[in-house]
């Protein structure tokens, strides 16, 4: 016995100083790391389309949790060339998507440090058999970045997981007839010979699948919805529904507003590129549609992401129902305000009718698995969970619910036992039998059991 106690010391001596590489979610093991919360990375950036390459610098400022012998960053990118910290160049090894780094001097508890890692060649994106393909992803023209849900550390060494959101400045730099976006407010372009970098501001705090760069020769226009700046952007292809995608971008921010409260960013838009990706995501501010032209519900979905998902981050990914299901629940409650023919409990039958046996009963969206994450039943039962809260409550609680959580935990985190929590609280009915039914209970659920 004492001998154990000895050795698990030891073991738990190691582990205050060296940073964990991953944060523990079962759903991505290796994903984020431990040890230090990220509060801000610039990434400079020169992509040149006709070798595909780009030679970046990244500088992560943090915050040491405990003492730091090592710590890690998730990689997956091209060749690094170089590693400081704190100005002094530090030893770093590649292993398995984690950037190990051993600091010149070990790092103190609460120490905020600066970690700059350069590096060159080609990102490569992810081929995945139920995500897709995501991370960094060619097209015709430059790149375009979509990295839900791992995908971020194709071209960014960074804790890569939504526990650890951080503010960004993004400075990229291309050929002078194409175009750099990304995320948050655009700062004043420069062209020096035959290159133009562009600046963009992302200074509220972003989950790292969020975070994107898109490059390429774009048709844009601009807008005001009060006083958020729209910024739409589309591939050429797509000219002349260019209008039509800023118009509904427009008019579901501005529905939004009204029914989620003030929105949590400066800017919003969208970006439709080429390639055919049949997803869209969506990226902070301007969610990107990957090679169509998004219809209505397309766009209120992925706007209404912006407060549940972007601003009210889940912090581990078994919650991604709050998510998708609240996105998927605001197209409903769009087409019931564009037409009362088409109500949400209209849309919550004709998916109820479905038989015992259909997809949509067999996986529990509270709880669905890595490989079902992003299946239909996260989407749509999700929805269905929120409709049933809403018939319980009523629609004035329903829609102070709705609020209410995006404000008390805008640019936070959310977990389902907290939105539950919450619902009681505001409702003044004991709900957990509701929620324990719809989320986490394999098949349909019988009228009355709820």
């Amino acid at each position: 016995m004492a001998a154990s106690v000895t050795l698990t010391a030891g073991a738990l001596a190691l582990a205050d100083v060296a940073g964990a590489p991953g944060v523990g979610d079962p759903y991505f093991p290796a994903s984020g790391n431990g040890g230090y919360n990220a509060l801000h990375y610039d990434v400079v950036l020169k992509y040149t389309p006709k070798t595909q390459t780009v030679a970046a610098t990244v500088t992560m400022t943090a915050r040491a949790g405990h003492p730091l012998r090592t710590f890690n960053l998730d990689f997956r990118g091209p060749r690094v060339t170089s590693v400081t910290v704190d100005g002094i160049r530090a030893a770093h090894t590649r292993d398995a998507g984690e950037l190990v780094i051993t600091p010149a001097v070990p790092l103190a508890r609460g120490e905020e440090f600066t970690t700059v890692v350069s590096y060159t060649g080609t990102p490569t994106s992810i081929q995945h058999g139920t995500l897709g393909t995501y991370g960094w992803i060619k097209t015709r023209e430059g790149a375009i970045v979509l990295a839900e849900p791992d995908g971020a550390s194709t071209w960014l060494p960074v804790n890569d997981h939504p526990s650890d959101k951080a503010t960004y400045d993004f400075t990229i730099t291309v050929p002078k007839h194409l175009k750099a976006l990304a995320n948050g407010e655009p700062l004043a372009p420069s062209l020096e010979g035959n290159w133009a970098t562009f600046r963009w501001r992302q200074p509220v705090a972003m989950a790292s699948y969020l975070a994107s760069v898109a490059i390429g020769k774009w048709e844009m226009t601009h807008g005001k919805v009060g006083d958020i700046t729209v910024i739409t952007a589309v591939d050429p292809k797509f000219k002349k529904s260019l209008t039509q995608v800023h118009r509904r971008t427009m008019r579901a921010l501005r529905w939004g507003r009204t029914t989620f409260g003030p929105y949590p960013f400066r800017t919003s838009g969208a970006i439709v590129d080429d390639p055919r990706l049949d997803y869209a995501l969506e990226t902070q501010d301007r969610p990107i549609y990957g090679g169509f032209v998004p219809s209505e519900d397309f766009v209120v979905h992925e706007l209404a992401h912006q407060w549940f998902g972007n601003s009210v981050t889940v912090r581990r990914w078994k919650d991604i129902w709050l998510n998708e299901g609240f996105a998927t629940y605001a197209e409903w409650m769009y087409r019931e305000h564009r037409s009362k023919k088409d109500s949400a409990a209209k849309t919550f039958r004709s998916y109820y009718r479905q038989p015992a046996k259909a997809p949509i009963f067999q996986t529990p969206p509270g709880a669905p698995g890595r490989e079902q994450m992003f299946g239909f039943p996260v989407y749509v039962r999700g929805a269905m969970t929120l409709h049933v809260l809403r018939q319980r409550v009523g629609d004035a609680k329903f829609r102070t619910i709705l609020k209410t959580w995006a404000a008390e935990r805008q640019g936070g985190h959310g977990t389902t036992e907290q939105f539950v929590a919450l619902s009681e609280r505001v409702s003044g009915k004991k709900l957990d039998k509701l929620f324990q039914v719809w989320l986490y209970k394999k098949g349909k659920p019988k009228r009355g059991s709820w």
